[in-house]
């Protein structure tokens, strides 16, 4: 997983409240087994004008010119709502997203966010609106997200704290996640699995 310490990166909008994770991710692109090639599927309804994905809409913001490559999203109240499926995180983060900002996020679409490297920023609505501002008013813009200092900042002056657990904190800027967590204890694992077989040897008969 790869760490997330600070970033300054073009930042899109989307003025969407209770955006659900079947928007994310629709249903019918969860057949795959693996954890990627769901990028190109994000907001697959708003997104095409056909399921075969060769017609972009023109009206749906993310297709604005201005907003390609953006790695910052700003969204409503209660994003990812809906179903538990981690693959909405999947899709957002392999589509180039590294932290979406909103007042308020689903809290099982919050935690898979924190499980899978991408930074979910809860920001108070008139802080969000500012940002929503300034991002409309300046074609371009990025803004920076500092973990280390939990501060979202723009070009324009407006700086807005946030609050994250120490764990997922933490766990972030290692780039860890679940496994990669455990890992970090393995000589310790080992030790213990030693200790105990040899301590209750009746335990390994068989």
């Amino acid at each position: 997983m790869e760490p997330f310490t600070r970033i300054t990166e073009l930042a899109a909008i989307l003025d969407l409240q209770n955006v659900d994770t079947d928007q994310i991710i629709p249903k019918q692109f969860l057949k795959n087994i693996g954890r990627t090639g769901y990028g190109k599927h994000l907001f697959h309804d708003w997104r095409y004008l056909d399921e075969e994905e060769t017609r972009p809409n023109p009206d749906f913001i993310l297709n604005a010119q201005r907003y390609q490559g953006a790695k910052i999203l700003l969204a409503l109240d209660n994003f990812g709502c809906g179903s538990s499926r981690e693959h909405a995180p999947w899709a957002l983060s392999e589509y180039g997203f590294r932290c979406i900002i909103a007042p308020s996020f689903a809290d099982i679409f919050y935690n898979n966010c924190l499980k899978n490297g991408l930074l979910p920023v809860v920001l108070k609505k008139s802080e969000v609106n500012a940002l929503f501002a300034e991002i409309e008013a300046h074609e371009g813009l990025k803004l920076t997200v500092d973990l280390n200092s939990q501060e979202v900042t723009s070009p324009g002056g407006l700086s807005f704290k946030f609050e994250i657990s120490p764990f997922a904190r933490n766990c972030l800027l290692k780039g860890l996640d679940d496994i990669g967590w455990t890992m970090q204890f393995e000589s310790k694992i080992t030790s213990f699995e030693e200790n105990y077989r040899k301590s209750q040897p009746w335990m390994y008969i068989g």
